[in-house]
């Protein structure tokens, strides 16, 4: 029993990420993109730790690899096209909804060739951008797109489309003891902790309110942990 419930442990986490990126839809169909991104944040902070804690709790399944595949599909590659399609590309009707379309299809694509190769690959770094860290790019830009022009917008979007099936090398950064995608992460905090207390909280999600300071603890302890680690050697 204590053994299902451990393995069960890290595919919640992986689940959540999934069950943020239904409701970051949701409120991008609603309008409110701004709730839309703090949902995304929230199913990044998730989809950083569900791997570690796999590892931490000796957890690693198969089952796991795969509904993490079919999360990151939903929250970082759906759930930004969807933001995008609302706020820009809806105005220009079938061809915009078509556009929109093709970043979860080359995220999926990207997703699907990085199952396949994960034996293969290096440790050191990835091939194509990571549709989390595309999906993320994605989503500050939606943000910010009525502050540039709407071609800057455009070739930012097929860039990143084009950058996930890429063969450029990404270093993956995974010796650093701090969650994947920190520097896109980070600056997502800095946005959510901003707009938190620019006396807007009543408008956002109160997942933020625990999600923040759960996910500043979590990656204190992996420094810790990483420190006492490097010590014993």
């Amino acid at each position: 029993m204590i053994d299902i419930i451990r393995n069960s442990i890290p595919n919640l986490f992986t689940l959540a990420n999934l069950f943020f990126g239904f409701l970051s839809v949701m409120n991008s169909a609603e309008g409110d993109y701004k709730n839309a991104a703090i949902l995304i944040l929230i199913g990044m902070m998730l989809d950083s730790m569900d791997g570690r804690i796999a590892r931490m709790l000796r957890a690693d399944s198969e089952l796991g690899k795969e509904l993490d595949s079919l999360a990151d599909i939903v929250t970082f590659g759906v759930a930004p096209a969807m933001m995008a399609y609302y706020s820009y590309f809806s105005s220009f009707g079938v061809i915009g909804m078509a556009v929109a379309g093709l970043f979860p299809l080359f995220g999926a694509y990207r997703l699907a060739r990085f199952n396949i190769n994960a034996v293969k690959s290096s440790l050191k770094y990835f091939t194509g951008v990571p549709i989390t860290a595309a999906g993320g790019l994605l989503t500050l830009l939606t943000l910010f797109q009525l502050k540039m022009p709407g071609f800057m917008f455009v070739v930012a979007f097929f860039l990143l489309c084009i950058l996930m099936v890429s063969t450029l090398k990404i270093p993956s950064l995974k010796e650093i003891p701090l969650p994947k995608y920190g520097i896109i992460i980070t600056l997502f905090l800095g946005y959510a902790i901003y707009i938190v207390f620019k006396k807007e909280q009543h408008r956002f999600p109160y997942f933020i309110y625990v999600a923040i300071p759960l996910y500043i603890a979590f990656i204190g302890y992996q420094l810790i942990r990483e420190k006492r680690k490097q010590t014993q050697k």
